[in-house]
């Protein structure tokens, strides 16, 4: 557990370049569901930005939307723009999008459960070309990250731990030499202690490494204390964004993640003292 001093300290943003950029997009099923409704967002070089909100608020969507992996699931990006170090990227393909230096970890984990830890972390080197000394290397730095995965190299994936499965997931993503990590739900199905250590982990990558992370998270009160900046998401939309300092701070965040009110958990739109930021195009 981190102390007030660490945490302030994890909680300020960094500052640096606006390295992603999604300004103002609508997402689409199937052509009639509409999920996103207008969600604008920027994601800092070498900062931690957390997107919160409960079942359906739409954060994968997000997440999805960035990644290009919409498509496997008859999802369009239908107005607005996604940009890169100032490109658009919404025409390229998720593999482009890795070499570019951005991958997703899905929510789940999703390992190949018939592989060894190892083999499905030399999986994330696929898209690499600068031979096997750095592959060999990059392995050795995941190991240092993930002691435990060090441990269960040489165990089929399927028959380890959700931790480790966990683990494994962002380590096979580090294989890649990542500039950026969109990380879905890391805490889910897990047991407090290794929320704790994952997002520790993932602290350490940022100031270490230098990866920029954007992840999507439920659990608002480890995700806030972790990143430098926030975006509540709610049906599709922006409803606040932030410094995790002040988000962590703010009643209405407290009241709506951290308890109920005398008359039931309320929604953002409910509450009268919230002064909403508008987010998107009316």
């Amino acid at each position: 557990m981190l102390d007030q001093t660490e945490t302030a300290k994890i909680s300020d943003p960094k500052p640096g370049e606006t390295l992603l950029e999604v300004n103002n997009i609508e997402v689409i099923y199937n052509h009639v569901i509409l999920v996103l409704k207008g969600v604008s967002l920027t994601v800092p070089k070498g900062g931690i930005t957390a997107l919160l909100g409960g079942n359906g608020a739409g954060k994968t969507t997000t997440l999805k939307a960035i990644s290009n992996l919409l498509k496997s699931e008859r999802g369009d990006v239908t107005k607005g723009a996604i940009t890169y170090h100032g490109e658009r990227i919404q025409d390229l393909s998720p593999a482009d999008l890795v070499e570019r230096g951005v991958i997703q970890v899905m929510e789940g984990r999703h390992c190949f459960e018939h592989l060894t830890v190892e083999e499905n972390l030399l999986t994330g080197a696929y898209t690499r070309h600068d031979g096997g000394r750095a592959i060999k290397d990059d392995l050795e730095m995941v190991y240092d990250y993930f002691p435990r995965l060090r441990e269960r190299r040489s165990s089929q994936a399927g028959y380890t731990s959700g931790g480790e499965q966990q683990m494994c997931a962002i380590g096979r993503a580090l294989m890649s030499r990542p500039e950026t990590i969109l990380l879905d739900e890391p805490s889910m199905g897990l047991a407090p202690q290794l929320v704790e250590q994952i997002f520790g982990i993932v602290k350490r990558l940022n100031e270490e490494q230098g990866v920029t992370f954007l992840l999507a998270e439920q659990n608002t009160n480890v995700a806030l204390r972790f990143a430098h900046y926030g975006y509540i998401l709610e049906s599709g939309r922006v409803v606040m964004d932030g410094p995790a300092a002040d988000l962590r701070e703010n009643p209405d965040v407290k009241e709506f993640y951290l308890g109920m009110s005398d008359e039931g958990r309320k929604s953002f739109r409910d509450v009268r003292s919230y002064r909403r930021r508008k987010r998107w195009l009316s």
